[in-house]
């Protein structure tokens, strides 16, 4: 028989049969069990929202009661490996580049299967002490897990940092661990014994206050030493205020922080997310000076950062540890610590939602009762070596949200879509581009969708670094990123045949400038820095429009390809049209079309169809469009592309394929002139 606790209240399943039986009154009410939190879609099984209130949330039919029933969702699928207080939260490892690869990572990846679950049990516990899951009392879990961490005859025990130990895995998920019992402090602290609460300060506090690395992990070190501090320990408080000046150093406007030197979703989940909880439950009441420039840049936040998502609430594949999804939209939530009238709070939990059922209503995304590595199902391209699949819990930030009191304008507002709503309208393309940052975000109203273009330069190929999760040309939320195939098969990227038969894509990029609606960068090839291009490009209604000029000084051999398409609803099929002298390829999937016109300087244009890419479906189609280079040819190197984007049936007009009349290009000057069918011109000028 399982046994679930909720709200002071007894769930016992037996037979099939849910009801729930009052602790106080024993009063025996028909209830909704766990089991009724799922459904079963194409034999895998999603995320079910029950009884959806459809006159406060009319798009995702999400309240606060449903975020706690998909936290509670995730949770029982952890608990279900914990069978008695001494189980660990270790999970099935998926196969591939994960650790743990050896004996000696299994102690951290207990570790962070215990500290990651954590952000989703704290807020429910607050609710719900006595909460059980699999027969287990949840808060009685955590709070003997702790005290095996610092017990030595535990399978699971951590020893304190070494003499001469360095940054580790094992400080940032200290550093997780802190933010929960900062937040939740009378469920997983107070309650430990003196000896348990001794030993785990000695032991997290020689993380904390030992060596971190000079990006988002000065949080780590900050969330340790402050919640010790807070609780009267003697803490290394110029190190906190150092870490604390140097991570207010990497902000870089609008809501960005700079993560030495990526932007991407660490600037939310990390140094914007952190620094609020680091705010209001420490900062405030004894560091008041940096709390209010952390409270001034988490509201900055509110001016691109809701525009990156999709009408439906999508985030973005995008970025290293995209396997934490939606921990991404947990600043959201977090801007009903301090309500501000200002603030479209019905838009921001609308988001919220939307990225919450993105990933819990689609098969595949759970695999063993736990979430995969990957973005909706697995997907190795984009694991990195660093993670474990209990690593994934660090998407439960989301469920920080739950720690906004009932009666905060985040849940209390009516569900609306925001900029899309008005402002946003159809036929139309919007831009909004950080200035400092040097990112660009774009809304296109006809599909619903959002894309950003963001910064990426590495010369080598590192555990993310020059990888796709930054190397493409743009990331849209409706055609997530897919990774390179070794036959040259590329999806919004360029390549170059660096070998007899390998191919290598850009991953050196400088930005330019961005001036009069044209994105400009100047790219060069890591392994043959003679071969660089100029690129530009403009984001119209309905896709990009790319001039981009080859500026190698060696011949060179360079594909660029179009988003690409999973094979989803039904069979991938592709059409081939003449439009104004131009040959249009398009590629449809039932949900969207793909449209790639060749306009000038390539060679060759075909259609690639791939298996093992696509992290939506195994089988998956693009456009790719080549050309081989010759420096001494009096050809022009200009490379005119337009990738464009329909929804599957609807009809395409010429002047939406072919929007170009005439492309005027002066070598000498490097201006190109673009004449459109409506008669307007611009310059390019590189």
């Amino acid at each position: 028989m399982e046994v679930i606790v909720m709200r002071g209240i007894k769930i016992f399943l037996t037979l099939g049969i849910a009801c729930i039986v009052g602790v106080a009154t024993g009063q025996v009410i028909q209830a909704d069990s766990i089991s009724r939190l799922k459904k079963n879609v194409h034999g895998k099984e999603v995320f079910q929202v029950n009884n959806p209130d459809r006159k406060k949330s009319p798009f995702t039919g999400m309240t606060r009661r449903h975020w706690k029933e998909a936290g509670l969702y995730l949770l029982s699928g952890a608990f279900s490996y914990v069978h008695q207080l001494n189980d660990p939260m270790k999970f099935p490892k998926q196969p591939g580049k994960s650790y743990p690869r050896n004996t000696g990572q299994v102690a951290v990846e207990k570790l962070e299967g215990l500290c990651r679950t954590m952000f989703i049990a704290g807020p429910l516990l607050k609710e719900q002490p006595d909460l059980e899951l699999n027969g287990i009392e949840v808060g009685d879990y955590y709070r003997h897990q702790l005290s095996m961490l610092v017990d030595p005859q535990s399978d699971t025990y951590i020893a304190p940092r070494a003499a001469n130990g360095g940054p580790s895995q094992t400080l940032v998920e200290f550093g997780g661990l802190a933010a929960s019992l900062l937040t939740s402090p009378e469920i997983f602290w107070d309650p430990l014994s003196g000896e348990v609460k001794e030993r785990l300060a000695k032991t997290m506090l020689s993380y904390g206050d030992g060596p971190t690395i000079g990006m988002n992990w000065r949080y780590f070190n900050i969330l340790i030493l402050s919640f010790y501090k807070s609780r009267g320990y003697t803490v290394n408080e110029n190190l906190l205020k150092d870490l604390v000046e140097k991570s207010l150093s990497q902000y870089d406007g609008q809501g960005w922080y700079n993560d030495s030197p990526y932007y991407d979703y660490y600037s939310m989940w990390a140094f914007q997310m952190y620094g609020k909880i680091w705010s209001e439950y420490f900062g405030k009441k004894y560091y008041p000076e940096y709390s209010a420039r952390l409270e001034k840049n988490f509201n900055d936040l509110q001016d691109n950062y809701p525009f990156m998502f999709s009408r439906k609430g999508e985030m973005i594949m995008w970025g290293r540890s995209i396997s934490y999804r939606m921990g991404a939209a947990v600043p959201f939530p977090l801007m009903g610590l301090s309500p501000r009238p200002n603030v479209n709070y019905g838009w921001m939990r609308r988001i919220a939602s939307g990225t919450i059922l993105q990933f819990l209503e689609r098969p595949g995304f759970l695999q063993d009762s736990i979430p995969t590595l990957g973005f909706y199902g697995a997907f190795e391209p984009a694991v990195q070596s660093y993670s474990c699949r209990g690593s994934v819990f660090w998407l439960g930030k989301l469920f920080l949200g739950l720690l906004i009191p009932s009666q905060s304008p985040f849940w209390t507002a009516a569900e609306n879509e925001g900029a899309w709503q008005d402002e946003l309208q159809k036929g139309n393309v919007y831009n909004k581009y950080a200035d400092k940052s040097n990112l660009l975000i774009t809304n296109y109203p006809d599909i619903g969708a959002s894309e950003i273009r963001a910064w990426c330069f590495s010369k080598t190929v590192g555990v993310y670094q020059g990888t796709e999760n930054y190397t493409r040309l743009s990331y849209n939320s409706a055609f997530p990123w897919q990774a390179d195939g070794i036959n040259g098969e590329v999806s919004m990227a360029y390549v170059y045949k660096s070998g007899q038969t390998s191919w290598e894509a850009l991953r050196m990029y400088t930005f330019k400038k961005y001036a009069d609606g044209v994105y400009y960068r100047d790219a060069v090839f890591a392994s043959n820095e003679n071969v660089k291009l100029n690129l530009a490009e403009i984001t119209l209604p309905n896709g990009i429009l790319r001039i981009d000029r080859n500026t190698s000084s060696v011949a060179s051999q360079i594909r660029l390809g179009h988003y690409a398409l999973p094979a989803v609803s039904q069979a991938l099929k592709e059409r081939t049209l003449s439009v104004r002298g131009y040959k249009v390829k398009i590629v449809d999937n039932g949900i969207y079309q793909l449209a790639l016109v060749p306009l000038c300087g390539w060679n060759k244009s075909e259609t690639v169809y791939s298996k093992g890419l696509n992290p939506v479906s195994d089988k998956s189609v693009v456009i790719n469009v080549e050309n081989t280079f010759d420096p001494s040819s009096d050809r022009d190197d200009i490379y005119g592309t337009l990738m464009l984007w329909k929804k599957s049936g609807e009809k395409w007009k010429n002047d939406e394929l072919v929007p170009v009349t005439n492309i005027n290009y002066s070598k000498g000057s490097g201006k190109v002139v673009l004449t459109f069918v409506n008669g307007q011109k611009k310059t390019i000028e590189f």
